[in-house]
């Protein structure tokens, strides 16, 4: 189920947005200012951006540079009708284009479009997913049903080396050379069984660890 952030100030449009998207299942989060929309990008992770170019408080580059270079698909909703601000737009990264007023049917379409195709860069794994949780590996951050979940340095790791290795059992010496080759700091196999306790607390049912005693652990796609 995809996530599609919103961000537009007029209140009759974003309503009708939030309607059509919701009922094709996507979940929505609606934004009017550049300044709740920076804070929401930093907190949450979006697989899709509906952005309006002119806001209340500044324009909508400015999310757009910084959601581009997180390589995250945005599609601009504007007035502006001007050739040149278009080319612009999708040179610098943006995946569509349209202007005010639109078909909603159209909109929707090019959203399924944005969304089945692979943003350039993602082969370079800047987001990685296991299970239901998102890593943002360039932010160091971790999703969960769009929403970020605070973990320390060792549990992202711990959480880190099971993504990479997904469907792989890894053994209780491999995992504790591994968190000890970047923490520097020496782990007691104890500890490891409490940290991976930590993730399975925090992302519940969202990642699912299987313990395989006396050998090590495995997380299943």
């Amino acid at each position: 189920m995809a996530s599609i952030l919103i961000v537009e100030d007029d209140h009759s449009l974003a309503l009708g947005l939030i309607y059509a998207l919701e009922k094709e299942g996507y979940v929505v989060t609606h934004c009017k200012r550049v300044a709740d929309a920076l804070a929401k990008i930093d907190t949450q992770h979006f697989d899709l951006v509906l952005l309006d170019m002119q806001l209340p408080d500044g324009l909508g580059k400015e999310i757009g540079q910084k959601l581009i270079s997180r390589h995250t698909p945005l599609i601009y909703l504007t007035i502006v009708d001007d050739e040149d601000e278009i080319v612009q737009a999708l040179e610098d990264g943006a995946s569509d284009y349209i202007t005010k007023p639109f078909r909603m049917r159209e909109l929707l379409a090019r959203i399924k479009k944005a969304l089945s195709h692979t943003p350039e860069g993602w082969e370079t794994s800047q987001f990685l997913r296991i299970g239901n949780a998102v890593i943002d590996r360039d932010a160091g951050k971790v999703f969960m049903e769009n929403q970020l979940i605070p973990l320390t340095a060792l549990e992202y790791r711990l959480l880190l080396i099971f993504a990479e290795n997904q469907s792989i059992l890894l053994t209780r010496d491999l995992l504790l050379q591994r968190i000890w080759d970047i923490s520097g700091d020496f782990v007691e196999d104890n500890t490891l069984t409490v940290y991976v306790k930590r993730l399975r607390q925090k992302l519940g049912d969202g990642v699912h660890f299987t313990t395989v005693r006396g050998i090590g652990y495995r997380v299943d796609q």
